[in-house]
């Protein structure tokens, strides 16, 4: 009895899935997926059935569905969480890769590259990437930046012929801050929910403890980018020779900036104006002159269709440069997808993983060991939220789950600081530590073709700090200014 509760309890099969990764992928040198799936597998098999009905109950599911979610077979419920994974980035990852490759092939990239270079200088390109990310990461999930200025990374590297690594790191320091810092994105929607905070200032202060943050974490990629430089690689789509003769290119054979920037001005656009009119707007409004252009955004806005008229945009660019090329056309778009699609089957597998972790009650097991746990709420918001991010792989998830368990304790303890402070160190400890259990891992190590040993000791280790920085800033902030 004694050994059946050990090999079920949550964190014992957490080890072994740590153990079964690590082990598959940098001891076998096993293909990431094939990984990815033997430790769902692990994890699936080890999870007894009655932990799965308590996890599902306590995720909102009756007893019945509970029951029918505990009573599928495991290679259903692996099968079901690698689909749900598939569905939120497919058709994302898919487009992108189609924009990347027109962008690059085109030579769209490379006349944004240049008008950027213009603008800023070489020095500064990296501080302009980390800006925008954040900025543009605030209306636009994380991923979808990223997707839209890789190929602006890959082509601004081939021409400065350095700092590949810092630029991947900028534009990931300023995107995964504002992604968990500041509303409307859904982990901080929910903090100004559940914790009670006035949506002004988890604005205001995420911006103020990102411009912080984000600093730190560009200081660590100046310094990594320096010790254990990265350099640009090609892929199955794109040469590195291709990449670079593009910046040899004459100014004039390449197409024009307003039509290069299109595929990633527009996507952008859409969804960002979705995102604010449905904050601002209500959809149920009769006003038809609101009405019908309310519609028409929301249509094209959702991420998935904005991607989409992005990949048009994009395979037009390719066209216009490639007049009367239709079989080369034909053959880049294939190849784009056949390169987004080993990104799709790693994240998919990459959720898969996650999924079979949450079903093992880790997150609860987490709250019952911290429930009542005396101790300073500031650090233990921000030390449960980095315990359940690494276990289980989400960021969102590991902000909601600790918000779950602060939530209470906070309104029933006589504060001497606003909530915002709990609310913006849980943020910041939905950092630490991003790895194989994590779909955004994959993401940055696949679309950048860093390894996962590299990925691990530069965006992982970036993200801590600025994980812990926004911890330091945020207690320094509730003593300097508590704001009751």
């Amino acid at each position: 009895m004694i050994l059946l509760s050990l090999i079920t309890d949550p964190f014992f099969i957490l080890v072994v899935a740590i153990v079964v990764i690590v082990a598959g992928i940098i001891w076998l040198r096993l293909h990431a997926f094939v990984a990815l799936l033997l430790a769902a597998f692990a994890v699936a098999i080890l999870t007894p059935a009655s932990g799965i009905e308590r996890f599902a109950i306590e995720s909102g599911l009756s007893p019945e569905e509970a029951a029918e979610l505990a009573n599928r077979s495991i290679g259903e419920r692996i099968a079901i969480a690698f689909g749900n994974t598939a569905a939120q980035i497919g058709i994302l990852i898919a487009m992108a890769a189609i924009i990347g490759k027109c962008l690059l092939e085109s030579g769209g990239a490379e006349r944004i590259v240049r008008s950027i270079l213009k603008l800023t200088g070489q020095e500064k390109t990296p501080v302009a990437f980390a800006a925008s990310s954040f900025f543009l990461s605030i209306p636009v999930f994380f991923d979808t930046v990223f997707y839209l200025m890789v190929p602006l990374a890959k082509a601004m590297a081939a021409r400065i012929k350095k700092n590949y690594l810092l630029l991947i790191l900028a534009i990931a320091a300023g995107g995964t801050m504002a992604h968990s810092l500041v509303p409307p994105t859904p982990g901080p929607l929910f903090l100004v929910s559940e914790m009670q905070i006035p949506i002004h200032m988890m604005m205001v202060g995420g911006i103020l403890v990102g411009i912080v943050t984000v600093t730190s974490g560009y200081l660590y990629a100046l310094w990594i980018n320096s010790k254990s430089p990265i350099p640009l690689r090609g892929s199955p789509d794109t040469s590195l020779e291709q990449i670079e003769s593009l910046t040899e290119s004459d100014t004039k054979q390449l197409p024009p900036l307003w039509l290069s920037v299109m595929p990633i001005l527009v996507p952008l656009l859409f969804i960002s104006l979705n995102g604010i009119l449905g904050t601002f707007i209500d959809e149920g409004s009769s006003m038809f002159v609101i009405n019908r252009p309310l519609a028409l955004v929301s249509f094209i806005g959702e991420k998935n269709t904005a991607l989409v008229f992005g990949g048009l945009l994009g395979i037009f660019l390719l066209i216009r440069q490639r007049a009367g090329d239709k079989g080369g056309i034909s053959g880049s778009v294939q190849s784009a997808l056949m390169s987004g699609g080993v990104i799709i089957l790693i994240t998919s597998a990459g959720g898969a993983f996650g999924g079979m972790l949450q079903q093992t009650g880790i997150s609860l097991r987490i709250a019952e060991l911290t429930k009542g746990y005396q101790m300073a709420l500031i650090p233990l918001a921000f030390i449960i939220t980095a315990v359940v991010r690494t276990a289980q792989g989400s960021a969102t998830v590991s902000m909601i789950t600790a918000a779950g368990i602060l939530a209470g304790m906070a309104a029933n303890t006589t504060l001497e600081f606003h909530t915002l402070y709990i609310g913006l160190a849980i943020a910041c400890g939905s950092k630490p530590v991003p790895w194989m259990n994590d779909s955004g891992f994959w993401i940055i190590c696949k679309m950048s073709n860093f390894t996962p040993e590299e990925t691990l000791r530069s965006f992982s280790v970036m993200l801590a700090i600025m994980g812990l920085v926004g911890l330091a800033v945020t207690y320094l902030g509730a003593l300097l200014f508590p704001l009751v």
